[in-house]
């Protein structure tokens, strides 16, 4: 017996069948197929456009089915097909993206696996149309220059569309009164996904708890900013080569860095590592992050000497003191405003695999002449950050 095969459907054709017969049940059987894959994809897209709603897994599995033409002689059989973890098309685990503690290790590597894919399109294939039909809004409270560009750049680049308000602080609704919970409602009614910055912390975690499509943060004021943090341990296992047993230097305001503190919490997902935080008195480490790397075992100090921790150091996180979170206080601004600076000096004390981060903007924390060494990494680091929005895009709206 002779056999025909794919992944979904198998076709058999017994002793004695003719290439015309044979021709024409192919047509038949791929007829059948198309129509049936066609039901699939409606079925997968409703669900995917919906991410919450829950759909009876046996809809997403083809139950067998055979059909058999004694004339034809022929015998076609559907088969059933497995989800399997991070398979192509399988739902993506998380609805939404809110904060640092929903990844683990597994995760994780799972979305830097589809980021390196998604270099590899923003490169070689342009004009991808892996998003195409699918409308992102970007609703943001708070100025942004690199995130918001960045995901509406990673929307485009996979042929979805976007709609931005830049402030919508001062320049939308919210101006006049609305509530956070009323802009989100309305919003969700002209878009797929939202991409969200606010200036209070815990705004994203009650943008999604009343939105029905997915909700990404892209930071709320001191709180978290899940992305950025994603796209920093990204960057140090492509600088570095690893994340397990490498030692962190998170440099300057750690108060209000909403940066280093969805690092802090990523960074506690690998062994071995340890941390170090060097900072002015007046922004140090609040003591959530550290009784959070106490609980998962990791290491961390706290130090006033920079050279010194920046010799020992794989990585020096650097972040600019936030003058927007000091309020009326100026006075503890300027106090904590230009006491570390990572310049040539430090460099030289660093090691040679050494690399030098930053979230961006910078001020005068990093001075320009750093830009010239090698192991300046912050404007690759932003690079990295379309990367990654482009797979979190993806796999919020299609799945893997």
């Amino acid at each position: 017996m002779a056999a025909a095969s794919s992944s979904l459907f198998t076709c058999s054709f017994r002793e004695g069948t003719s290439s015309c017969e044979k021709s024409k049940c192919y047509k038949n059987y791929m007829s059948s197929y198309l129509n049936l894959e066609g039901k699939q994809s409606v079925q997968s897209k409703l669900h995917l456009r919906h991410p919450r709603l829950s759909l009876n897994e046996k809809l997403l599995k083809w139950e067998e089915t055979e059909r058999f033409s004694m004339r034809n002689r022929i015998l076609c059989r559907a088969l059933e097909v497995e989800n399997t973890p991070f398979t192509v098309g399988k739902k993506f685990e998380l609805d939404d993206v809110i904060e640092s503690q929903q990844f683990d290790r597994e995760i994780l590597s799972a979305i830097f696996e589809v980021a390196r894919d998604m270099e590899k399109i923003e490169k070689n294939s342009p004009g991808s149309q892996i998003l195409k039909g699918y409308l992102m809004a970007t609703l943001f409270y708070e100025p942004s220059t690199r995130t918001r560009l960045s995901f509406e750049s990673a929307m485009k680049r996979l042929g979805g569309e976007v709609l931005t308000t830049e402030n919508a602080r001062e320049f939308s609704s919210a101006a006049k009164g609305e509530t956070l919970e009323d802009s989100i409602r309305t919003v969700e009614g002209y878009s797929d996904i939202i991409v969200m910055r606010h200036f209070e912390s815990g705004a994203a975690k009650r943008a999604a708890a009343t939105a029905g499509i997915p909700i990404i943060n892209a930071g709320d004021g001191p709180g978290q900013h899940p992305t950025q943090a994603l796209l920093d341990v990204y960057t140090i296992e492509r600088e570095i080569g690893k994340l397990d047993g490498i030692k962190v230097a998170l440099v300057g305001d750690l108060a209000n860095g909403r940066t280093v503190r969805s690092l802090a919490y990523l960074l506690a997902k690998y062994t071995d590592v340890k941390i170090y935080f060097v900072s002015p008195d007046v922004v140090k480490m609040k003591d959530d992050i550290k009784s959070y790397l106490t609980s998962q075992g990791i290491e961390w100090e706290e130090s006033a000497d920079l050279m010194e921790v920046a010799a020992k150091c794989d990585v020096v996180y650097q972040t600019r003191i936030q003058r927007e979170r000091f309020g009326e206080r100026i006075d503890l601004y300027e106090e904590a405003r230009g006491k570390y600076i990572v310049d040539r000096r430090v460099l030289d004390v660093m090691q040679k695999h050494a690399v030098v981060m930053h979230p961006l903007p910078r001020l005068d924390e990093i001075t320009v002449d750093v830009d010239l060494d090698p192991r300046a990494a912050y404007f690759r680091q932003a690079k990295n950050g379309l990367y990654i929005r482009m797979a979190l895009l993806k796999l919020l709206l299609v799945g893997w």
